[in-house]
Order: structure tokens, then sequence, then C-alpha cells
């Protein structure tokens, strides 16, 4: 009898067995195929239509430009300084979310004539310059170009000799290979068409380029828009060029600042990229208006321009600019603003005072279209994507001893050295000052 209920409850567990062994089976067999529904349905997103809603002029976000003297450069000691101190410019630029960011020439023609000139690409074209100009721009471009462009766009030059000092940006634009976000920053391909199509490849720092439906010279920058939930490493990727202040305009992304060069005060106003020029000109000196008498929101704008002195201020820029027609600075913008009222210091650095005044003004500025509140931080790197976890990571690895035997399965811990013990007391009371 006791032989049977074995029997029975063995073929009662096999039983069993071959029923979970199902189960197991069907969870498989039906997590495959939403894999492969998935997969299809990125594929079928990669050859979607890319929307772009036309925006009117009236509606664009409004942008804030600075405005920074070339001359600066000249006041570092060192090639080394002088890169760091375009660096925090740059940095300064990021955090505050700056659009345009002006190296202008302070010194007047007679120096631009005896001084080595040389040239740049900016958004305007070539544009020739002062050599302290020029290399505060190219650093200024370099740092605001994503990773993995810069080897096409920035070859090895001496201003960028010590680039590798400079502190990373971070920007939320600088995206990476495995960033789902609709937007990127890309260069045109040579690569030919097939069958003459009209089109061009682009490489977005994916593993595979995508394809637009416009014809585009190789080596261009351009930023593409890519359809919503396409796999980022699918070969049919369709993406359509869009403006480069898109990405803000529907996201509220910041997505980096173009640098322009003025080679003099009066063309940081007259070769302004937006129609219609600036409509609200702040300047910043220690004779101006102190910045806590004016009301928070009272400086309303749809393109502000905000314009910092170099060593001697702005007074120099303007004597030297036969253009200007001006008896002082103050009559050039419609804000004069001291920004620090009570410094302790004789002078201010100008990549101190960008710092300071941007966060002077921030309450007191309105713009007139202000940008969406972004929203999408999981699409785009975050701090723990840029060393900031690995850091701490080797920080605790740091404290831990991974050479010494393990005890109970546990790495042994690195004994700290023991304070010194203190002196015997001195039954003389304190000696030391006749010795």
């Amino acid at each position: 009898m006791k032989i049977n209920e074995k029997k029975r409850l063995t073929e009662r567990e096999k039983l069993e067995r071959r029923e979970r062994k199902r189960h197991l089976r069907q969870d498989r067999f039906l997590e495959r195929v939403q894999q492969e529904f998935k997969a299809v349905e990125k594929e079928k997103a990669c050859t979607a239509t890319v929307e772009v809603a036309p925006v009117s002029e009236a509606e664009q976000v409004s942008t804030v430009s600075i405005a920074v003297p070339g001359s600066i450069m000249d006041n570092a000691q060192s090639p080394e300084l002088r890169t760091y101190l375009a660096g925090q410019i740059a940095r300064a630029a990021c955090i505050f979310q700056i659009d345009e960011v002006i190296v202008f020439d302070d010194c007047g023609p007679s120096n631009q004539v005896t001084d080595r000139l040389g040239t740049i690409q900016t958004t305007e074209g070539a544009t020739s310059a002062r050599r302290c100009c020029i290399q505060l721009a190219r650093i200024l471009q370099y740092l605001e170009c994503p990773q993995y462009l810069r080897k096409y766009f920035f070859p090895l030059h001496n201003d960028l000799k010590f680039s590798g000092l400079l502190n990373p940006l971070d920007s939320q634009h600088h995206l990476r290979q495995q960033s789902e976000f609709v937007f990127r920053e890309g260069i045109v391909t040579s690569k030919p068409m097939k069958n003459n199509k009209v089109g061009a490849f682009v490489n977005v720092g994916l593993l595979n380029d995508v394809l637009v439906c416009t014809a585009l010279d190789p080596n261009l920058r351009v930023t593409v828009k890519m359809p919503t939930g396409a796999d980022l490493k699918s070969k049919k990727i369709r993406a359509k060029v869009v403006p480069p202040s898109q990405p803000r305009q529907e996201t509220g992304i910041y997505w980096g600042y173009s640098v322009r060069i003025a080679n003099s005060l009066s063309q940081v106003f007259t070769k302004c990229p937006y129609r219609g020029g600036y409509d609200m000109t702040i300047g910043t000196s220690d004779r101006g208006k102190n910045v806590n008498e004016v009301e928070p929101g009272s400086l309303s704008y749809q393109h502000a321009l905000i314009v910092f002195g170099g060593v001697l201020g702005l007074e120099p820029a303007l004597e030297n600019d036969q253009k200007l027609t001006v008896d002082t600075v103050e009559d050039l913008f419609e804000q004069y603003l001291n920004t620090v009222p009570a410094q302790g210091s004789r002078t201010i650095r100008t990549e101190e005072a960008i710092l300071i005044s941007m966060a002077a003004l921030g309450s007191k500025l309105k713009p007139v279209n202000a940008p969406k509140l972004f929203t999408s931080f999981e699409a785009i790197p975050q701090s723990q994507d840029t060393g900031i976890q690995q850091y701490a990571f080797n920080a605790k690895r740091s404290k831990i001893d991974v050479t010494a035997a393990p005890t109970n399965g546990k790495l042994a811990t690195i004994s700290r050295p023991r304070p010194p013990p203190p002196p015997p007391e001195d039954k003389f009371g304190d000696m030391s000052r006749f010795d």
C-alpha cells in the first residue's frame, strides 16, 4: 500500500513538472513574440514621416547674447591660462543658457594692422580678426561642439593644444550613442546616394548614418529631427534637417550657443543675426547704475544683448571705434548697470563678471517668449553618465584593500593608522616660552 502511494505521488510530480515546463515555454514564446513585435514597430518608425510644425517669427523663443572682448586673452600669463580662460567663459555661457557669444575687438583698426590676423569659420562664413579673438572664438566653438563631431570640424591646431585642460561643458545637446532623443547634431558625409536620388547621409553619432531627403554639401554641420521611437541601431532611419533653434522651440532643451566675431564694438550691433536687431541692450561697468535698483521682471526682451568690457572697461572700445559718434559708453545701451555695487577688489575679471552679472540679471530679465520647461531628462545623459557615479565608485573602492586575503568571503578593510599618543604631561607647566 505504501509503495503504490509513492508511485502515485511520483507520477503527480511528473505531471506538475511537465505543466511547469509548458508554462515556461509559453512565457518564453510570448516574450519572443513581444520582442519581435517591438522590433517591427521600431523598424516602421524608422521610415515614418517626420513632422515639423512651422513657427512664426513672433512665436520664436527669446534669446540672450553676450559680447566679450578678445583682448582678455592677452592678459593671461601663459598659453595654458589663455586656454583655461576661454573655457571659463564657455562654461558660464552654458550654465546660463546663452544663445550667442560675440567676440569683439576693442583695440581699434591700428592694432589690427600691426598684429597678425587669423581666419576662422563662423556662422557668417570666413572671418578675419586678431589672434586673441580667433583663439577665443575657436575654443568656444570647440567646447560647444558635441564630442563625436570634434574630429571632423577641429583638426590639430596650436590654439587647441591645451584643450585637454578644459572642463567639459556637459551640455544637454551633447548626446551619447544610446540617448533616445529626437534631435541630434550631425555632419553631412560624402557617401553617394543610390540611383541618383536626392538626399544625403548624415553622421549623428549612431552606429549607422541617417538619411535626409535634402541635397547638402559634405562636411556641413546640421541639426536633424529623427522619428519618435526609432531603432537607433537601424540602417533605415529617415530624418529631417531643421534649424538649430527648433529643438529648444519644441522641447525647451538648451541646444548650445553660436559664436560670432566682430572687429569693432559697432559691429556687435550692426551685424546682429536677428531681424530688427537687439531690442534690449545692457552694458556692464562699475560706473553704471546699481543693479539692485532695477525692478524684477522690468527688462522685457525678445533678443537681449549683454556687453562686457576688458581690463580697462568699455571706454577703450568706444575710443578705438571711429563709427560710433556717442560721447559716453552709457549712451550706447538702454541699461548701463553695475552688477557688483560693493566690490572688495579694485577690478573684476571678465570671466567673473559674466557669472556675477548673469546671476544678478536673472530676476530682472523677462523674456517675451520663454522656452518650454524641459522634462525629457530620461532621453539625455545625466550626471551618472558623465563620470560622477564612477568617481563615487572609485572613492568607495579605495577604502577596501583588494589585495588582502578574503575573510569569510568578504574583503578585508584597510586599517587606518592610529593617531600618535599625546605627549606626557609636564609636571612643571609649559616651559616652551623659555626655549
